[in-house]
């Protein structure tokens, strides 16, 4: 029987950090080694990490790339082959490559052949286009080698090479998160494992870089069936024995590299293998995601604490949860700025919720600073009525005091604002869209209530107060405001955001799907407009399939019209 222990290696590496992650490269394979596996997976650019953008541009960045991995190679003790994604340069080309390491050498580098060019991805303005599949044999287990878009794009010339022709896929990817990503990818693999009748080892990137998260939860799948998971949204390496145990006789493969090397391994015993990870649910899914996708960006960039206005609404409420549960309580500080128009019961909400996170408080009444810009600038507003001019002033205000917070303690400061109102421009330019991260910035209205009451349910009592998601939301800009006196209710709203933004659908099509004219014109309006608000605003967490910046590239000045 023919047998291939394979060690999935699931990492969290930092953008240009090439000696970091070096480090964690040789620390997973110093690890592993203990169980003596026949070959170790590492993602897609595992070295550099994912995406390096335009660190790509850099020629001296490359340099530091192949002298990272030649450095790698140098010191390679394993037995085993190591997969390693790396950036490649040959011949005035550049690569996304896997090298592939046997002792203290590359064997073979695989380059990638489909190159992603929508949404977040950019890779045609980095890479040049690998022009061979790639089937290595080990011990006469034929194995196809592909990197991510390759198993995702049907028609490929990888794909064609590889159908039934080898009895494993290794695909390593840096496969962003969104709603629905992990089932889709899954679908996918047991479908492609089940037509070719081949085990497909397929390792992810986890861990957040910028707006993106990456969620694990590599796995392997055989013959259309997953055997074993890693975790999800945790670095994890997890080992599996495959058996072969009969290896047909396959087609001849042709228009691919093929390279042939023997493993040289002795007999193993069987290696015990924890039962597969349970797949988690959607609200679990997007609040882990929010966990390390504000962790990761706070400690990646080298902050150690942040600071939220409470206002003792929903968002400010899951934002200073979402942080509090991140990274700790003693790092997250929460600042409480009433105004004339601040009701007590809002003041009251945002105080237990930070008892309940037990986390530290400001406060700082901002009615003096509002009445001095008042003041300041009757003589330029006289005979004009009170508008949005003076409800906006008392959120600069705000924006103004975490800021200076900011700059003097070092502190990140976390907005607060939703898909739904930034969609629509219901924000404040340098007031709360002031800061350096947008946690719920990808999370609509309607998901955001979902997000704090599940939240709640996992503690004996409710650390939101039950007031907060219950009551109507408010800017408390002026006497008795509601977000509904502006905007539609936010189910309807979220409903005609999803299919515009998201769906990419016309005004016709909206109204046909049982919306009226003229509230479906308002908000297409609305989200029109105020493209250059979104320009503006700090980059969040992606969680849709569409989130605003790389995924939807809308211009600010634009002459069509619904």
């Amino acid at each position: 029987m023919k047998s291939l222990r394979v060690a999935i290696a699931q990492t969290n590496p930092l953008v240009g950090d090439l000696k970091g992650n070096s480090q964690e490269i040789a620390r997973c394979i110093k690890k592993a080694a203990i169980n003596e596996p026949d070959i170790i997976v590492f993602p897609e650019l595992a070295l550099c990490g994912y995406p390096p953008e335009d660190l790509i541009l850099k020629p001296h960045f490359r340099k530091d790339c192949k002298d990272a991995i030649n450095k790698l190679i140098k010191n390679n003790s394993f037995k085993g082959l190591a997969f390693i994604g790396y950036v490649e340069e040959s011949k005035n080309n550049i690569y996304n490559s896997i090298a592939i390491i046997k002792g203290k050498k590359i064997v073979a580098n695989y380059r990638k052949i489909c190159l992603p060019n929508y949404g977040v991805f950019d890779e045609s303005r980095y890479f040049s286009k690998g022009k061979d599949s790639m089937v290595i044999s080990l011990d006469g287990i034929k194995i196809a080698i592909t990197i991510c878009e390759d198993i995702w794009t049907d028609n490929s010339s990888c794909l064609r090479n590889i159908w039934s022709g080898v009895d494993a896929i290794i695909n390593v990817s840096a496969s962003p998160y969104h709603m629905g990503k992990f089932n889709q990818r899954k679908k996918l693999l047991e479908r492609i494992s089940k037509e070719c009748k081949s085990k497909i080892i397929y390792v992810n990137q986890v861990g957040a870089q910028d707006e993106l998260v990456f969620d694990g939860a590599s796995m392997i799948v055989d013959n259309g069936s997953l055997e074993i998971m890693a975790k999800q949204f945790e670095e994890d390496v997890v080992f599996k024995d495959l058996n072969f145990e009969d290896i047909k006789k396959r087609r001849s493969l042709k228009s691919c590299s093929f390279i042939e090397t023997n493993l040289n391994s002795n007999k193993k015993n069987p290696i015990i293998v924890k039962s597969k990870e349970n797949p988690m649910g959607e609200l679990e899914e997007v609040y882990s995601a929010l966990l390390l996708g504000t962790k990761d960006y706070v400690l990646k960039n080298g902050f150690s604490k942040v600071v939220i206005g409470l206002s003792g609404g929903i968002d400010s409420a899951l934002v200073a949860t979402i942080a509090r549960d991140a990274l700790g309580a003693g790092s997250v500080l929460g600042v409480i700025m009433p105004s004339a128009y601040s009701s007590k019961s809002s003041v009251k909400d945002a105080q237990r919720l930070a008892a309940n996170l037990g986390i530290k408080t400001m406060e700082i009444a901002i009615g003096d600073i509002y009445s001095s810009y008042l003041k300041t600038m009757k003589p330029f507003f006289k005979g004009l009525k009170f508008n949005k001019a003076e409800e906006n002033i008392q959120a600069r205000i705000r924006g103004n005091i975490l800021m200076a917070l900011s700059n003097k303690f070092g502190y990140l400061v976390l907005t607060t604002g939703n898909k739904s109102e930034v969609s629509v421009g219901y924000c404040t330019l340098y007031g709360d869209m002031a800061g350096g991260f947008a946690v719920i910035k990808d999370l609509t209205k309607t998901l955001a209530y979902k997000l704090a009451k599940r939240r709640n349910s996992l503690d004996k009592k409710p650390i939101i107060p039950l007031n907060i998601i219950k009551k109507a939301p408010s800017a408390e800009l002026r006497p008795n405001q509601k977000d509904q006196d502006t905007l539609p209710p936010y189910n309807m709203l979220d409903d005609i955001i999803l299919k515009y933004i998201e769906k990419d659908m016309s005004f016709d099509d909206i109204v046909k799907d049982g919306f009226s004219k003229k509230v479906v014109r308002e908000v297409i309006k609305m989200i029109d407009s105020n493209e250059y608000k979104r320009r503006q605003s700090p980059p969040g967490i992606k969680i849709t399939p569409k989130s605003f910046g790389k995924d939807r590239r809308m211009p600010i000045t634009s002459g069509y019209k619904i």
